[in-house]
């Protein structure tokens, strides 16, 4: 039997794994993709600590029975035994709706760098990257490194937000010289955003404001993302309390289900720094044993960083008014605006559009409904994503 499962190989998880097997004890490392990495290192060479048991390719449903965690693989359900675990999900792009955002070429900015970095093709393509975040930066030196045109970075934020963030970066000297760097290769240009993407059968332009001028862009992909959403489905239907739509730890990041820890994105977006001491902090305290103070001096850097990061990536009010009344909202279910509008809360748009219930569980129109109308989802059932029949067979629900 397991002594620890950790869900989630990005950063958080790798690191939370790590520190357990320094102890000396099993644990076992899942992942649905099939590499360890996560969104951060997808697709570059990630080592897993020696000693550390894999399960890639393997997703996290629920809880079957007490101390057995459901899975699921592409060929059969599996039951995973644990004396406690450690949720490590990550994070995931947050996309507003926009006319034309559902035209093929137009990616999540995230989603388009990953994509690439599997063997999708963008030598020579004029990209238009868009949205708001640290992200955007790196998406756009990464695609012009594989031969793309970026026709225009476009950062939400002003200016004088970004020279705040970057006066905020002042005791983190490695990070003001990475961010410094991205944004002389980029250039990007503060205060801008896509109103509108334009083509038939695929993205042919782009149509962008700094709220004084409109301009249009001619471009072949358009990558647009509006910062990260914690991934805290897992977390929740184990039963674990969420505050502020992330979930809830104590110093230790053991969560309100005692055994239970959780660690990195899903307790506060802050970036991959955050997400590697916050993992070694839930590893060492889930396998019982008190972390080195220094642990806890370096998160609180890392927290300051997060809390600034924040503030930058606030959304202006006029990105919720883009969407127009035809403006699909709920891909999975093709639900414009104007029905959603006819709705109340989340569980009215639920019941009377099916907006949410596609096969994306509501992970991206979820976030588009909390920007549009300040709507949250009420609950989280099992399963979070798509399964068989015969693995729901063995789902009771929460711990």
């Amino acid at each position: 039997m397991p002594e620890i499962v950790v869900i989630g190989a990005g950063p958080a998880g790798l690191s939370a794994a790590a520190a357990v097997r320094s102890h000396g004890q099993r644990v076992v490392l899942l992942d649905e993709n099939p590499a360890a990495g996560g969104q951060i290192w997808r697709g570059e060479r990630t080592a897993v600590a020696q000693g550390v048991e894999t399960m890639f390719g393997t997703r996290a449903l629920g809880i079957a029975s007490a101390g057995m965690l459901l899975c699921e693989t592409s060929e059969s359900a599996v039951v995973l035994p644990f004396r406690k675990l450690v949720v490590a999900t990550g994070a995931r792009e947050r996309f507003l709706p926009f006319p034309g955002w559902t035209l093929p070429g137009v990616f999540g900015a995230g989603g388009l760098q990953a994509m690439v970095k599997s063997g999708f093709p963008v030598d020579g393509k004029r990209v238009v990257v868009a949205g708001t975040g640290p992200l955007l930066l790196e998406v756009a030196e990464y695609l012009r490194s594989r031969g793309a045109r970026i026709a225009i970075v476009a950062e939400q934020a002003r200016w004088t937000s970004l020279i705040r963030f970057g006066l905020a970066l002042r005791h983190a000297p490695s990070k003001m010289a990475q961010a410094a760097r991205l944004a002389f290769s980029t250039l990007p240009r503060a205060g801008c955003w896509v109103t509108e993407v334009h083509g038939t059968e695929h993205v042919e332009a782009a149509t962008l404001t700094d709220g004084r001028r409109t301009w249009r862009e001619a471009c072949d992909y358009v990558a647009c993302g509006f910062h990260l959403v914690p991934n805290t489905e897992i977390a929740a239907v184990l039963g674990c309390h969420l505050e502020g739509g992330v979930v809830w730890t104590d110093d230790l990041h053991e969560t309100s289900i005692s055994g239970i820890y959780c660690a990195g994105e899903p307790c506060g977006i802050g970036g991959v720094d955050k997400s590697l001491i916050e993992g070694e902090i839930a590893g060492h305290a889930a396998a019982g044993r008190l972390p080195v103070a220094r642990l806890f001096a370096k998160r609180a850097r890392a927290r300051r960083f997060a809390a600034a990061l924040d503030a930058v990536t606030r959304l202006r009010p006029e990105l919720a008014r883009l969407a127009r009344e035809d403006t699909i909202v709920c891909r999975c279910e093709d639900v414009p605006l104007s029905r959603i509008r006819e709705c109340s809360d989340w569980r009215s748009a639920k019941l009377l559009t099916r907006c949410g219930m596609g096969p994306c569980q509501g992970r991206v129109c979820g976030s588009a409904l909390e920007s549009l109308f300040g709507w949250r989802p009420e609950s989280v059932r099992p399963p979070v994503q798509p399964a068989r029949a015969g693995t729901l067979a063995g789902l009771t629900g929460s711990a």
